[in-house]
């Protein structure tokens, strides 16, 4: 496929005809599709570098080799971290088959039969219509597969904080990601107990502490891994894990493989 810059007005498009599947390829460059929602599920795959797609509740964090689902009606943004970010979608209207696992947005590794029905649907851009008989039902077959083929899916978003206070703890565990900062060390820091401060993650992240963190970090060594000029040695350290077998496995069972494995794949279909 011939890359293209992408056009923010194929936006608009994707509603245009109620029924139809809508393809769309194209080099994201530098740009930032601003916040949006459109009346189609939307399956988003990327290639040459990470995406961060904003929600008003989240921010996900959509690396090479997975897909993100996002149902309809779900208000959005797109940030590529480079612009060598290529986006490949495809927007599907509701079917009567449809089971709850469209009804969220989550993030799921691709495997190998995933990644060639990706690549299958270059030859389509644009709009995929009932009357083509043939090519609507394998695009609307790649919908029906979709669960079947996502059975894990993968905690790459964060909450944004609301409170005050925890809105300085993450600032502060974002500014010192390379430092091991245990909880006790964190209620003395910011003069809370730690029954406190254990209640404020559930109640105002939905998440304890410790899975906040972790996902913070993995997160960070995942775009650190981008950098070819850092080893996987190296990244640990700059996620504060001096153990490089604990941080392979902590990074296999948040991302779904482990580090030297996304290294090797990550530019895969580039």
């Amino acid at each position: 496929m011939e890359k293209e810059y992408v056009n923010k007005y194929y936006i608009t498009e994707v509603d245009a005809i109620a029924d139809s599947i809508y393809c769309h390829h194209a080099l994201l460059g530098n740009s930032v599709i601003t916040e949006h929602k459109h009346k189609k599920g939307q399956f988003l795959y990327t290639e040459g570098g990470v995406v961060f797609l904003k929600t008003s509740h989240k921010s996900y964090f959509l690396p090479a080799r997975h897909y993100i689902w996002i149902p309809p009606d779900i208000k959005h943004s797109i940030h590529p971290s480079s612009p060598n970010v290529v986006m490949r979608n495809l927007y599907f209207p509701t079917f009567e088959t449809d089971t709850d696992f469209y009804d969220k947005i989550n993030i799921y590794p691709v495997n190998d039969l995933l990644i060639e029905l990706i690549m299958f649907t270059n030859r389509w851009n644009g709009n995929i219509l009932p009357a083509e008989e043939t090519k609507y039902a394998i695009a609307k077959a790649f919908k029906l597969v979709l669960p079947e083929l996502s059975s894990s899916e993968l905690p790459l978003a964060l909450p944004y904080p609301q409170h005050e206070i925890l809105k300085d703890i993450v600032a502060f565990l974002e500014a010192n990601i390379s430092k091991n900062i245990n909880f006790k060390t964190l209620a003395t820091k910011f003069d809370l107990s730690e029954r406190t401060l254990a209640r404020l993650f559930q109640k105002e992240l939905n998440m304890s502490f410790i899975q906040y963190y972790t996902i913070l970090r993995m997160l960070t060594a995942l775009q650190l891994l981008l950098d070819d000029k850092l080893s996987i040695n190296e990244v640990a350290l700059k996620v504060g894990y001096s153990s490089l077998p604990t941080f392979s496995n902590t990074f296999n069972k948040i991302i779904g493989v482990r580090p030297s494995d996304y290294v090797k794949n990550k530019n895969t279909l580039i």
